[in-house]
């Protein structure tokens, strides 16, 4: 593949854009390729090579990059009307309706402008509603970038993990291994009364996809009851994903207090939100006294194809087609593994999928879960796969980016380009796409 026109414009970013790219994870050895246009679950770049798309912007593009005739038609009408006003409108009253119909902690929802808006409004309400400071949060999980979850370590010994933020603010974040019930009542055992709230993804998402052991969140939500804490599930990445339009707390059957949105919730727009019970999120301003505000908060234009995109995949076919491209690929990718890299984790549920360069095999590789690590303790894999975000970057982190992901992006597949985040299936990708795909990975591997 020539890169010529890429690399130029990878050399104009450079000074003019802090290393080149607008948000970290794009960067890529030995630099990005630049897209010049999408086309259904596809991307084209700068200099005409065509991809298989299956990073979808990070989550957000469950159509890909062609919108559905309805959503398309509501996102034109509202441009058309002009681009904001900073007063209400009717359609973000309709989404909030339509989301709180169909997602079972959500009473009342408030929208914001991105995922890591969403989770820093949700950690502010949870300390103003239960008067308390300290968060607990996942070693591994992510809830984008704000001062009270970029930290790491564990309780009594947590640091900030970038530079910029001040040790003061680690001393109220609390991070305990994901999928360790016991580590979960320990901080409770000691910090019981001064928790404000658990935040947790309900699958790692953003660490190569850990899915939770059996009874885990349900030892969250109980002892969030025992200790007056709130339960705040972030689903910015497996909301209206995982689950379909009851998102993942429908799927594991576990209702947080709060949750947080984003990426779906706003049809590839930029969005955030955060819903949950009417008494807690009537916490904010200015029906309470937790202040939140934000000038293109409910923009209509995200708003309409939000709401759009998630009435279209509920009365047509879209999770039940995004579900199977999703299997066969996590399917079909199990099998090259077992032939060429027996050691390799596929991962993954619904439309989410990946392979964790995990280290060791089992003895017998025929008797793992074949659709993407469910965690079964019956699984021949079961103490092999990862549990926590530890077990993920213990993997060959290096090999996926320094060479898997080149040779599959030789072979016109874009994947994420980390270890850790993960990749998507949309209403546009084809049985050829995975096809073409499963043959990428044959040879790369």
């Amino acid at each position: 593949m020539n890169h010529e026109r890429s690399r130029g414009l990878y050399d104009r970013a450079l000074s003019v854009i802090p290393g080149g790219v607008n948000s970290s994870v794009r960067a890529t050895m030995p630099h990005p390729f630049f897209v010049e246009r999408g086309d259904g679950g596809h991307v084209i770049d700068a200099d005409g090579n065509r991809y298989v798309d299956w990073v979808m912007g990070y989550g957000p593009l469950l159509y890909g990059h062609d919108l559905p005739d309805p959503v398309e038609a509501a996102v034109q009408s509202h441009v058309a009307e002009g681009p904001m006003y900073g007063a209400p409108t009717e359609i973000e009253v309709e989404h909030a309706e339509f989301v709180a119909r169909h997602v079972p902690s959500v009473e009342s929802i408030r929208f914001v402008n991105s995922g890591t808006e969403a989770t820093v409004s949700a950690v502010r309400l949870a300390r103003g509603h239960t008067g308390r400071d300290k968060i607990v949060v996942m070693q591994g999980g992510y809830h984008g970038a704000q001062e009270s979850t970029l930290v790491e370590g564990s309780p009594g010994d947590a640091h900030p993990s970038t530079a910029g933020i001040p040790e003061e603010f680690a001393q109220h974040t609390l991070p305990i291994p994901f999928n360790d019930p016991q580590a979960a009542k320990e901080v409770f055992v000691e910090h019981g009364d001064e928790i404000a709230a658990v935040l947790a993804e309900p699958i790692l998402a953003n660490k190569g996809i850990v899915t939770p052991i059996d009874g885990y969140h349900e030892t969250l939500r109980d002892l969030c009851d025992d200790y007056g804490s709130l339960l705040v599930f972030d689903e910015v990445i497996t909301g209206f994903r995982v689950g379909g339009l009851g998102c993942a707390q429908s799927k594991f059957g576990v209702t947080p207090d709060v949750t947080t949105f984003g990426k779906i919730i706003g049809g590839g727009f930029p969005v955030g939100a955060i819903g949950g019970k009417a008494d807690i999120i009537e916490g904010f301003t200015p029906a309470g006294d937790v202040f939140q505000s934000g000038t293109f908060s409910g923009h209509p234009v995200t708003m309409a194809a939000g709401k759009a995109g998630l009435e279209y995949a509920g009365e047509n076919d879209v999770y039940e087609h995004v579900n199977r491209l999703g299997r066969q690929l996590r399917e079909g990718i199990a099998e090259i593994c077992a032939e060429r890299a027996p050691e390799y984790t596929v991962v993954g549920t619904d439309s989410m999928f990946k392979t964790i360069f995990t280290r060791e095999a089992p003895d017998d590789v025929d008797a793992c879960c074949a659709g993407g690590c469910r965690q079964d303790p019956d699984c021949a894999r079961y103490d092999h796969c990862p549990k926590t975000g530890a077990d993920v970057a213990d993997a060959a982190t290096d090999r996926w980016e320094r060479v898997f992901w080149q040779e599959m992006k030789d072979r016109g597949v874009f994947l994420t380009a980390n270890q850790f985040e993960c990749q998507f299936t949309s209403y546009a990708h084809t049985e050829a796409d995975v096809e073409k795909t499963l043959e990428a990975y044959r040879e790369a591997l």
